[in-house]
């Protein structure tokens, strides 16, 4: 008698697992992805039972439907640790003059940037925010995210922080996605304190902070600490305050410029350090040293000009669990597709295709307070998985230019397929 499970997803050309061990992976097993050729999944209950090739499994397995990947490459779904999709309208402006030769330090100062985002988000209503963060979930799973940190931050008030988080928490309980929540209230100092910074410090760290705790409406606080943002003794009263009240730290740290934030999110034993574009060796070691994973950003770079970047291969010398991300946001990193930041890490950080699945999948998800195990295909695993139409997993490095996920199953369920619908020929 075979055993029942719910799904069979088979007929692949390959089954890339990242599985086996525990934990995020390190250096050279950063690059030595498990493969099963010929391979099919099984999954029951939302969870994956087993990872096969596909005539074994078929010997052992019966299910109530079957999903063909009809020669495409099967992969763990994607998991999103840092991205800020609560806002209320897109700055493509921004890119616009950013291509015409003005800084990101240049449009912030001039009122633009993360200020226009708080002055939409402020004067919309919680249907409008509810319904755009809708369609951007649904876009991401489309791209074959599965699993997604996702931060508050465009309303620097404690109103429509603490609205940015509601959202997210109840868009959490209804939409396919899993999604691990961020205070991100030290943003940037809003206009109306510009002259009176350690009064919004306060505000945070005594009020906000403590009521996003009580509400159980996030599991991380984070800070933005670089140059034009908050210093490093500003950044450690927002994350010494928010570690005392039991949240898990994330820093945005030396994106724009080297002024010792790697070093503090260290120092406090931070979850993730976030961009590190400047990032010296030093930081590195004290990564190394605190068990902080480093979160990197290629989209970022890419859609900000900057023409440097983060040191991911020194990292992943160091021993470092090198994680992806796509940033996605209004102004800085419009892209909410892993495949894209994939090939952007290979082609920009120098990785390889291996590592960057590695990143994208099993170590981001081990920065994320998520239950289950997630970002591979095991058995025990969450049985969260995607199908792409590429012969093989090194085409997320070699192709550019569409979307290759046609199926996203999400605890055993497929929740979006891609129509087989061909352009006529004339």
């Amino acid at each position: 008698m075979k055993e029942q499970v719910d799904l069979i997803v088979d007929e692949a050309s390959e089954v890339v697992t990242v599985g086996g061990g525990t934990g995020p992976l390190r250096g050279a097993a950063m690059d030595a992805l498990e493969i099963v050729p010929d391979g099919a999944v099984a999954v029951r209950d939302g969870e994956i039972v087993a990872v096969d090739r596909a005539e074994a499994l078929h010997e052992r397995y019966e299910a109530s439907r079957e999903l063909s990947a009809r020669g495409g490459t099967v992969l763990p779904g994607f998991c999103d640790p840092h991205t800020h999709p609560v806002f209320a309208t897109t700055r493509e402006g921004e890119f616009d003059l950013r291509a015409r030769g003005g800084t990101y330090q240049d449009i912030t100062r001039a009122g633009g940037g993360i200020f226009s985002s708080v002055r939409a988000l402020r004067e919309s209503s919680r249907d409008v925010l509810a319904r755009g963060l809708t369609d951007r979930l649904d876009r991401f799973i489309m791209c074959g995210t599965t699993s997604l940190e996702a931060k508050s931050g465009y309303g620097l008030d404690k109103e429509t922080e603490l609205l940015a988080l509601e959202l997210l928490a109840d868009a959490d309980h209804v939409h396919a996605l899993d999604i691990d929540r961020t205070c991100l209230a030290a943003h940037q100092v809003p206009p109306e304190f510009a002259d009176e910074r350690d009064a919004y410090l306060r505000l945070v760290i005594e009020e906000i902070l403590p009521e996003v705790v009580e509400r159980g409406l996030a599991r991380s606080a984070d800070v933005f600490c670089d140059e034009g943002a908050y210093s490093v003794d500003e950044a450690r009263r927002v994350l010494e305050g928010a570690k005392e009240l039991g949240l898990s730290l994330r820093v945005h740290a030396d994106e724009l410029a080297q002024i010792g934030a790697s070093g503090l999110a260290a120092s406090l034993g931070a979850q993730t350090a976030d961009h590190l574009v400047k990032i010296t060796d030093d930081g590195i070691a004290a990564l190394v040293d605190a068990g902080t994973t480093p979160v990197l950003l290629p989209g970022t770079c890419f859609s900000l000009r900057i023409r440097e970047y983060a040191p991911a291969r020194a990292m992943i010398e160091a021993g470092l669990p090198v994680a992806l991300a796509t940033d996605f946001n209004p102004g800085t990193s419009f892209i909410p597709s892993m495949v894209e930041i994939v090939a952007l890490a290979c082609g920009l950080l120098g990785m390889t295709v291996a590592e960057a699945i590695t990143a994208a999948t099993r170590n981001a998800a081990e920065t994320m307070g998520l239950p289950g195990v997630r970002g591979r295909l095991e058995p025990g695993a969450v049985g969260d998985l995607i199908i792409l139409d590429v012969p093989n997993h090194l085409f997320l490095g070699y192709q550019l230019g569409w979307n290759p996920v046609t199926a996203v199953v999400k605890r055993g369920g497929v929740v979006w397929q891609r129509h087989d619908d061909r352009p006529a020929l004339l």
